[in-house]
């Protein structure tokens, strides 16, 4: 069908082309013959282009047709492969759009809800250093005196 149209589209251009090479052609051919021959050429020449402006409305006619069906079957192309996808992602287990928005609105709720806390809890202040206190002396205890043993006497030889 898309082909027939081309056809008729095809040869409504040659056809219009045609009747311009004409014109052209008459139009040299009336300045020989004078005004009475081209008067009857121009009448001629409306009527072939009445039959042109015809074969173009069908012609157009015809590639809206074409279209729409197109059109048509494209659609219905489109929704065959979005249900095959749509269920192949739920074999798979991959979550919809839907579900997707859903679960950012949680995460956002969450994060919220985290900053928030983090807000409520005061950073902890910080503690003053503990003040060195000297450490407590202890009593000096007496150690007991040592006995060194006795010297030995010298050797004699």
């Amino acid at each position: 069908m898309m082909k027939k149209a081309k056809d008729v589209q095809h040869e409504v251009v040659e056809n219009a082309h045609k009747v311009w090479l004409a014109g052209l052609g008459a139009f040299a051919v009336a300045e020989e013959e004078g005004a009475k021959f081209l008067k009857n050429l121009m009448e001629k020449g409306e009527d072939i282009e009445a039959k042109g402006k015809d074969q173009l409305d069908k012609a157009k006619g015809a590639a809206t047709g074409v279209k729409a069906v197109a059109e048509s079957y494209w659609g219905a192309i489109g929704q065959t492969v979005d249900d095959t996808v749509t269920k192949a992602f739920d074999r798979v287990g991959v979550p919809t759009k839907d579900e997707f928005k859903a679960l950012n609105k949680k995460v956002a709720a969450l994060t919220k809800a985290v900053e928030t806390l983090k807000k409520s809890q005061a950073k902890p202040v910080a503690k003053k250093p503990a003040v060195r206190k000297p450490a407590a002396r202890k009593p000096a205890v007496k150690k007991p005196a040592v006995k060194k043993p006795a010297a030995k006497p010298a050797a004699t030889k």
